[in-house]
Protein backbone atom coordinates (compact mmCIF):
# COMPACT_ATOMS: atom_id res chain seq x y z
CA UNK A 1 0.00 0.00 0.00
CA UNK A 2 1.36 3.42 -0.96
CA UNK A 3 2.28 5.72 1.92
CA UNK A 4 -0.11 8.65 2.44
CA UNK A 5 1.35 11.95 1.23
CA UNK A 6 1.96 14.47 3.99
CA UNK A 7 1.36 18.21 3.82
CA UNK A 8 2.17 20.94 6.33
CA UNK A 9 0.28 24.22 6.05
CA UNK A 10 1.95 27.16 7.80
CA UNK A 11 -0.81 29.60 8.72
CA UNK A 12 -4.35 28.96 9.90
CA UNK A 13 -6.17 31.80 8.19
CA UNK A 14 -8.84 31.43 5.52
CA UNK A 15 -6.38 30.51 2.75
CA UNK A 16 -4.45 28.06 4.89
CA UNK A 17 -7.56 26.29 6.18
CA UNK A 18 -9.07 26.15 2.68
CA UNK A 19 -5.85 24.63 1.33
CA UNK A 20 -5.77 22.10 4.15
CA UNK A 21 -9.39 21.16 3.51
CA UNK A 22 -8.81 20.81 -0.23
CA UNK A 23 -5.72 18.65 0.27
CA UNK A 24 -7.53 16.53 2.87
CA UNK A 25 -10.28 15.86 0.32
CA UNK A 26 -7.57 14.69 -2.09
CA UNK A 27 -6.34 12.13 0.45
CA UNK A 28 -3.40 14.02 1.94
CA UNK A 29 -2.52 13.80 5.62
CA UNK A 30 -2.56 17.47 6.57
CA UNK A 31 -1.24 19.41 9.57
CA UNK A 32 -1.95 23.13 9.98
CA UNK A 33 0.52 25.06 12.14
CA UNK A 34 -0.80 28.39 13.41
CA UNK A 35 1.34 30.57 15.65
CA UNK A 36 -1.62 32.37 17.29
CA UNK A 37 -3.07 30.71 20.40
CA UNK A 38 -6.46 30.27 18.70
CA UNK A 39 -8.05 30.52 15.26
CA UNK A 40 -9.21 34.09 15.82
CA UNK A 41 -9.34 35.70 12.36
CA UNK A 42 -8.01 39.19 11.80
CA UNK A 43 -10.72 41.51 10.51
CA UNK A 44 -14.43 41.71 11.07
CA UNK A 45 -16.13 40.36 7.96
CA UNK A 46 -15.38 39.08 4.48
CA UNK A 47 -17.24 39.41 1.19
CA UNK A 48 -17.27 36.33 -0.99
CA UNK A 49 -17.93 36.81 -4.69
CA UNK A 50 -19.21 34.00 -6.93
CA UNK A 51 -15.66 33.00 -7.89
CA UNK A 52 -14.79 32.14 -4.28
CA UNK A 53 -18.15 30.48 -3.73
CA UNK A 54 -17.47 28.15 -6.67
CA UNK A 55 -14.14 27.29 -5.07
CA UNK A 56 -16.02 26.54 -1.85
CA UNK A 57 -18.29 24.26 -3.89
CA UNK A 58 -15.20 22.13 -4.50
CA UNK A 59 -14.85 21.87 -0.71
CA UNK A 60 -18.52 21.00 -0.31
CA UNK A 61 -19.65 24.07 1.63
CA UNK A 62 -20.60 26.50 -1.15
CA UNK A 63 -24.36 26.14 -0.68
CA UNK A 64 -24.07 26.49 3.08
CA UNK A 65 -22.20 29.77 2.67
CA UNK A 66 -24.58 31.06 -0.01
CA UNK A 67 -27.42 30.69 2.47
CA UNK A 68 -25.76 33.47 4.48
CA UNK A 69 -26.18 36.02 1.67
CA UNK A 70 -27.59 39.25 3.07
CA UNK A 71 -27.38 41.82 0.27
CA UNK A 72 -30.84 42.56 -1.05
CA UNK A 73 -32.37 45.39 -3.05
CA UNK A 74 -30.56 48.51 -4.16
CA UNK A 75 -27.02 49.46 -3.25
CA UNK A 76 -24.18 51.27 -4.89
CA UNK A 77 -21.78 54.22 -4.68
CA UNK A 78 -22.50 57.50 -2.86
CA UNK A 79 -20.88 60.82 -2.05
CA UNK A 80 -20.32 61.91 1.57
CA UNK A 81 -23.41 64.13 1.27
CA UNK A 82 -25.54 61.13 0.31
CA UNK A 83 -25.92 61.58 -3.46
CA UNK A 84 -25.94 58.29 -5.37
CA UNK A 85 -23.25 58.06 -8.04
CA UNK A 86 -24.06 54.52 -9.11
CA UNK A 87 -26.86 52.07 -8.28
CA UNK A 88 -26.84 48.28 -8.38
CA UNK A 89 -28.78 45.45 -6.80
CA UNK A 90 -28.23 41.88 -5.64
CA UNK A 91 -30.33 40.36 -8.42
CA UNK A 92 -28.32 42.16 -11.09
CA UNK A 93 -25.06 40.92 -9.56
CA UNK A 94 -26.34 37.34 -9.37
CA UNK A 95 -27.53 37.46 -12.97
CA UNK A 96 -24.26 38.93 -14.22
CA UNK A 97 -21.93 36.51 -12.43
CA UNK A 98 -24.07 33.41 -11.91
CA UNK A 99 -24.42 33.72 -8.16
CA UNK A 100 -24.77 36.06 -5.19
CA UNK A 101 -22.29 38.19 -3.34
CA UNK A 102 -22.13 36.96 0.25
CA UNK A 103 -21.01 38.95 3.27
CA UNK A 104 -20.36 37.05 6.49
CA UNK A 105 -18.19 37.27 9.61
CA UNK A 106 -14.69 35.98 9.02
CA UNK A 107 -15.04 33.89 12.16
CA UNK A 108 -17.96 32.02 10.58
CA UNK A 109 -15.97 31.09 7.49
CA UNK A 110 -12.95 30.06 9.57
CA UNK A 111 -15.20 27.85 11.69
CA UNK A 112 -16.76 26.18 8.64
CA UNK A 113 -13.37 25.53 7.03
CA UNK A 114 -11.81 24.18 10.23
CA UNK A 115 -14.76 21.79 10.59
CA UNK A 116 -13.76 20.14 7.30
CA UNK A 117 -10.51 18.90 8.85
CA UNK A 118 -10.03 15.82 11.03
CA UNK A 119 -9.56 16.30 14.79
CA UNK A 120 -6.05 17.33 15.72
CA UNK A 121 -5.15 18.58 12.25
CA UNK A 122 -4.91 22.21 13.42
CA UNK A 123 -2.22 23.02 15.97
CA UNK A 124 -2.41 26.52 17.39
CA UNK A 125 0.26 28.27 19.41
CA UNK A 126 2.87 26.72 17.13
CA UNK A 127 5.34 28.96 15.34
CA UNK A 128 6.84 27.28 12.27
CA UNK A 129 9.92 27.98 10.17
CA UNK A 130 10.70 26.56 6.75
CA UNK A 131 14.08 24.82 7.18
CA UNK A 132 14.33 23.36 3.66
CA UNK A 133 11.88 23.78 0.74
CA UNK A 134 12.80 20.29 -0.52
CA UNK A 135 13.09 19.13 -4.10
CA UNK A 136 12.24 16.11 -6.26
CA UNK A 137 14.67 13.90 -4.36
CA UNK A 138 14.10 15.01 -0.76
CA UNK A 139 11.15 16.12 1.37
CA UNK A 140 10.66 19.63 2.63
CA UNK A 141 11.48 20.27 6.28
CA UNK A 142 9.74 22.52 8.79
CA UNK A 143 10.92 23.38 12.29
CA UNK A 144 8.08 23.86 14.78
CA UNK A 145 7.61 23.44 18.49
CA UNK A 146 11.25 22.53 18.99
CA UNK A 147 11.17 19.64 16.54
CA UNK A 148 11.71 19.12 12.83
CA UNK A 149 8.98 17.70 10.58
CA UNK A 150 9.24 16.39 7.04
CA UNK A 151 6.54 16.82 4.41
CA UNK A 152 5.91 16.01 0.79
CA UNK A 153 4.37 19.48 0.46
CA UNK A 154 4.65 22.65 2.54
CA UNK A 155 2.13 25.44 2.01
CA UNK A 156 3.12 28.96 3.07
CA UNK A 157 -0.14 30.65 4.01
CA UNK A 158 1.41 32.97 6.57
CA UNK A 159 0.16 36.32 5.32
CA UNK A 160 1.52 39.53 3.89
CA UNK A 161 4.66 39.40 6.04
CA UNK A 162 5.26 35.75 5.15
CA UNK A 163 8.47 34.24 6.49
CA UNK A 164 8.03 31.35 4.07
CA UNK A 165 8.08 33.80 1.14
CA UNK A 166 11.26 35.42 2.45
CA UNK A 167 12.89 31.99 2.72
CA UNK A 168 11.94 31.07 -0.86
CA UNK A 169 12.63 34.45 -2.48
CA UNK A 170 15.09 36.39 -0.28
CA UNK A 171 15.85 38.89 -3.08
CA UNK A 172 12.20 39.98 -3.39
CA UNK A 173 11.61 43.42 -1.82
CA UNK A 174 8.51 42.25 0.06
CA UNK A 175 5.39 44.25 0.91
CA UNK A 176 5.12 48.03 0.63
CA UNK A 177 2.69 50.48 2.18
CA UNK A 178 -0.30 51.06 -0.09
CA UNK A 179 -0.72 54.66 1.05
CA UNK A 180 -3.79 54.24 3.23
CA UNK A 181 -5.02 52.74 6.47
CA UNK A 182 -8.32 50.94 7.15
CA UNK A 183 -10.81 50.71 9.99
CA UNK A 184 -13.42 47.94 10.40
CA UNK A 185 -16.39 47.39 12.69
CA UNK A 186 -18.89 44.54 13.08
CA UNK A 187 -21.62 45.63 15.48
CA UNK A 188 -25.39 45.70 16.06
CA UNK A 189 -27.01 49.02 15.13
CA UNK A 190 -30.62 48.64 16.35
CA UNK A 191 -33.37 50.46 14.49
CA UNK A 192 -31.20 51.64 11.62
CA UNK A 193 -32.31 50.91 8.07
CA UNK A 194 -30.19 51.70 5.03
CA UNK A 195 -29.28 50.53 1.55
CA UNK A 196 -25.87 48.83 1.28
CA UNK A 197 -23.35 51.31 -0.04
CA UNK A 198 -19.78 52.39 -0.43
CA UNK A 199 -19.11 56.11 -0.20
CA UNK A 200 -16.19 57.81 -1.92
CA UNK A 201 -14.93 61.08 -0.52
CA UNK A 202 -11.67 62.95 -1.02
CA UNK A 203 -8.89 60.61 0.06
CA UNK A 204 -11.42 58.73 2.19
CA UNK A 205 -14.00 55.99 1.71
CA UNK A 206 -16.67 54.44 3.91
CA UNK A 207 -18.78 51.32 3.42
CA UNK A 208 -21.82 50.09 5.35
CA UNK A 209 -23.23 46.60 4.73
CA UNK A 210 -25.89 44.53 6.54
CA UNK A 211 -25.24 40.94 7.59
CA UNK A 212 -27.85 38.22 7.71
CA UNK A 213 -27.43 37.88 11.47
CA UNK A 214 -28.67 41.46 11.90
CA UNK A 215 -25.34 43.09 12.58
CA UNK A 216 -23.75 45.80 10.46
CA UNK A 217 -20.32 45.60 8.89
CA UNK A 218 -18.73 49.00 8.35
CA UNK A 219 -15.31 49.77 6.93
CA UNK A 220 -13.38 52.91 6.18
CA UNK A 221 -10.08 53.89 4.62
CA UNK A 222 -8.08 57.11 4.48
CA UNK A 223 -4.82 58.34 3.03
CA UNK A 224 -2.48 58.84 6.01
CA UNK A 225 1.21 58.25 6.72
CA UNK A 226 2.15 54.68 7.57
CA UNK A 227 2.10 53.86 11.27
CA UNK A 228 -0.07 56.82 12.27
CA UNK A 229 -2.54 56.17 15.11
CA UNK A 230 -5.16 58.26 16.90
CA UNK A 231 -3.92 60.18 19.93
CA UNK A 232 -7.09 59.21 21.85
CA UNK A 233 -8.91 56.23 20.30
CA UNK A 234 -9.90 55.02 16.85
CA UNK A 235 -13.64 55.66 17.32
CA UNK A 236 -12.82 59.29 17.98
CA UNK A 237 -10.68 59.30 14.84
CA UNK A 238 -13.58 57.94 12.80
CA UNK A 239 -15.90 60.59 14.23
CA UNK A 240 -13.46 63.30 13.20
CA UNK A 241 -13.13 61.94 9.67
CA UNK A 242 -16.66 60.64 8.97
CA UNK A 243 -19.00 61.96 11.65
CA UNK A 244 -20.72 64.42 9.29
CA UNK A 245 -21.20 61.96 6.42
CA UNK A 246 -24.64 60.78 5.29
CA UNK A 247 -26.95 58.35 7.11
CA UNK A 248 -26.28 55.72 8.46
CA UNK A 249 -22.64 56.67 9.15
CA UNK A 250 -23.38 58.79 12.26
CA UNK A 251 -25.72 56.08 13.62
CA UNK A 252 -23.07 53.38 13.14
CA UNK A 253 -20.46 55.48 14.90
CA UNK A 254 -22.86 56.29 17.74
CA UNK A 255 -23.45 52.55 18.28
CA UNK A 256 -19.75 51.67 18.26
CA UNK A 257 -17.46 51.42 21.26
CA UNK A 258 -13.77 52.30 20.93
CA UNK A 259 -12.84 48.64 21.40
CA UNK A 260 -15.07 47.65 18.46
CA UNK A 261 -12.86 49.49 15.97
CA UNK A 262 -10.04 47.60 14.25
CA UNK A 263 -7.34 49.58 12.44
CA UNK A 264 -4.66 48.24 10.11
CA UNK A 265 -2.34 49.87 7.61
CA UNK A 266 -2.61 48.30 4.15
CA UNK A 267 0.47 46.69 2.62
CA UNK A 268 0.69 44.88 -0.69
CA UNK A 269 3.22 43.21 -2.98
CA UNK A 270 3.85 45.88 -5.59
CA UNK A 271 6.28 43.60 -7.42
CA UNK A 272 4.89 40.16 -8.35
CA UNK A 273 6.86 37.12 -7.28
CA UNK A 274 8.69 35.17 -10.00
CA UNK A 275 6.80 32.02 -8.98
CA UNK A 276 4.45 30.75 -6.29
CA UNK A 277 6.58 27.72 -5.48
CA UNK A 278 10.11 26.46 -5.03
CA UNK A 279 10.96 22.81 -4.55
CA UNK A 280 8.12 21.16 -2.60
CA UNK A 281 6.92 24.43 -1.07
CA UNK A 282 4.09 26.61 -2.37
CA UNK A 283 2.73 30.02 -1.40
CA UNK A 284 -0.88 31.15 -1.45
CA UNK A 285 -3.07 34.07 -0.43
CA UNK A 286 -1.39 37.20 0.90
CA UNK A 287 1.92 35.36 1.18
CA UNK A 288 1.89 35.06 -2.62
CA UNK A 289 0.01 38.11 -3.86
CA UNK A 290 -1.08 40.54 -1.12
CA UNK A 291 -3.27 43.21 -2.71
CA UNK A 292 -5.22 46.30 -1.59
CA UNK A 293 -8.75 45.43 -0.37
CA UNK A 294 -10.45 47.74 -2.86
CA UNK A 295 -11.99 44.86 -4.84
CA UNK A 296 -12.56 42.69 -1.78
CA UNK A 297 -10.66 39.88 -3.51
CA UNK A 298 -7.82 39.08 -1.11
CA UNK A 299 -9.62 36.25 0.66
CA UNK A 300 -11.45 35.24 -2.49
CA UNK A 301 -8.21 34.71 -4.38
CA UNK A 302 -6.79 32.75 -1.45
CA UNK A 303 -9.72 30.31 -1.61
CA UNK A 304 -9.22 29.98 -5.37
CA UNK A 305 -5.52 29.32 -4.72
CA UNK A 306 -6.43 26.56 -2.28
CA UNK A 307 -8.50 24.44 -4.64
CA UNK A 308 -6.11 25.00 -7.56
CA UNK A 309 -3.14 24.03 -5.39
CA UNK A 310 -4.85 20.81 -4.31
CA UNK A 311 -5.59 20.01 -7.95
CA UNK A 312 -1.94 20.60 -8.96
CA UNK A 313 -0.40 19.28 -5.73
CA UNK A 314 1.77 16.86 -7.68
CA UNK A 315 3.02 19.59 -10.04
CA UNK A 316 3.69 22.92 -8.39
CA UNK A 317 4.95 24.41 -11.66
CA UNK A 318 1.42 23.97 -12.99
CA UNK A 319 0.07 25.68 -9.88
CA UNK A 320 2.28 28.71 -10.53
CA UNK A 321 1.34 28.75 -14.22
CA UNK A 322 -2.35 28.62 -13.31
CA UNK A 323 -2.40 31.19 -10.52
CA UNK A 324 0.36 33.77 -11.06
CA UNK A 325 -1.09 35.48 -14.17
CA UNK A 326 -4.62 35.66 -12.76
CA UNK A 327 -3.72 36.91 -9.31
CA UNK A 328 -1.24 39.42 -10.72
CA UNK A 329 -4.01 40.84 -12.92
CA UNK A 330 -6.46 41.02 -10.00
CA UNK A 331 -3.83 42.66 -7.78
CA UNK A 332 -3.06 45.28 -10.43
CA UNK A 333 -6.76 46.04 -10.87
CA UNK A 334 -7.08 46.42 -7.09
CA UNK A 335 -4.27 49.00 -7.19
CA UNK A 336 -6.00 50.88 -10.03
CA UNK A 337 -9.28 50.97 -8.12
CA UNK A 338 -7.45 52.21 -5.02
CA UNK A 339 -6.02 55.11 -7.01
CA UNK A 340 -9.54 55.95 -8.17
CA UNK A 341 -11.52 55.69 -4.95
CA UNK A 342 -8.75 57.07 -2.72
CA UNK A 343 -8.02 60.09 -4.95
CA UNK A 344 -7.20 63.12 -2.83
CA UNK A 345 -7.10 66.01 -5.30
CA UNK A 346 -10.36 68.00 -5.24
CA UNK A 347 -10.45 68.52 -9.01
CA UNK A 348 -9.68 64.85 -9.68
CA UNK A 349 -12.47 63.81 -7.28
CA UNK A 350 -14.97 66.07 -9.08
CA UNK A 351 -14.05 64.57 -12.45
CA UNK A 352 -14.12 61.06 -11.01
CA UNK A 353 -17.62 61.49 -9.61
CA UNK A 354 -18.91 62.97 -12.86
CA UNK A 355 -17.46 60.13 -14.92
CA UNK A 356 -18.74 57.43 -12.53
CA UNK A 357 -22.25 58.88 -12.63
CA UNK A 358 -22.21 59.16 -16.43
CA UNK A 359 -20.89 55.61 -16.91
CA UNK A 360 -23.52 54.25 -14.57
CA UNK A 361 -26.27 55.90 -16.59
CA UNK A 362 -24.88 54.35 -19.77
CA UNK A 363 -24.76 50.72 -18.63
CA UNK A 364 -24.37 48.27 -15.75
CA UNK A 365 -23.32 49.79 -12.45
CA UNK A 366 -19.63 50.56 -12.06
CA UNK A 367 -19.25 48.25 -9.07
CA UNK A 368 -20.51 45.31 -11.12
CA UNK A 369 -18.35 46.05 -14.14
CA UNK A 370 -15.31 46.08 -11.87
CA UNK A 371 -15.83 42.37 -11.22
CA UNK A 372 -15.93 41.31 -14.89
CA UNK A 373 -13.30 38.65 -15.48
CA UNK A 374 -12.99 38.12 -11.72
CA UNK A 375 -16.30 37.03 -10.23
CA UNK A 376 -17.13 34.81 -13.21
CA UNK A 377 -14.14 32.48 -12.61
CA UNK A 378 -14.89 28.77 -12.42
CA UNK A 379 -12.51 25.96 -11.49
CA UNK A 380 -12.43 24.04 -14.80
CA UNK A 381 -11.55 20.74 -13.10
CA UNK A 382 -14.18 20.92 -10.34
CA UNK A 383 -16.25 17.84 -9.73
CA UNK A 384 -19.60 17.44 -8.07
CA UNK A 385 -22.89 19.17 -8.73
CA UNK A 386 -22.92 22.78 -9.79
CA UNK A 387 -24.62 25.54 -7.89
CA UNK A 388 -28.32 25.65 -8.73
CA UNK A 389 -29.01 27.87 -11.69
CA UNK A 390 -25.60 27.47 -13.34
CA UNK A 391 -25.17 25.69 -16.62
Amino acid sequence: MAETARAIVIGGGIGGLAAAAALHRKGWAVTVLERAPALDPVGAAISLAPNALRALDVLGIGEEIRDLAAWQGDGGLRTPGGRWLSRSDAEAAAARFGGPLVLLPRATLVERLAALLPPGAVRTGTSATLADPGDRDRPARVTAGGEEREADLVVGADGVNSRVRRALFPAHPGPVYAGFTTWRLLIPVPGTEFAPHETWGRGRIWGTQPLKDGRVYAYAAARVPAGERAADDEKAELLRRYGDWHHPVPAVLAAARPEDVLRHDVHHLARPLPAYHAGRTALLGDAAHAMPPTLGQGGNQAVEDAVVLAHHSGDLSAYTADRLPRTTAVARQSVRVARLNMAGNRAVVAVRNTVVAALSQAGPALLLRGFDGIADWRPPYASGRQHAGES
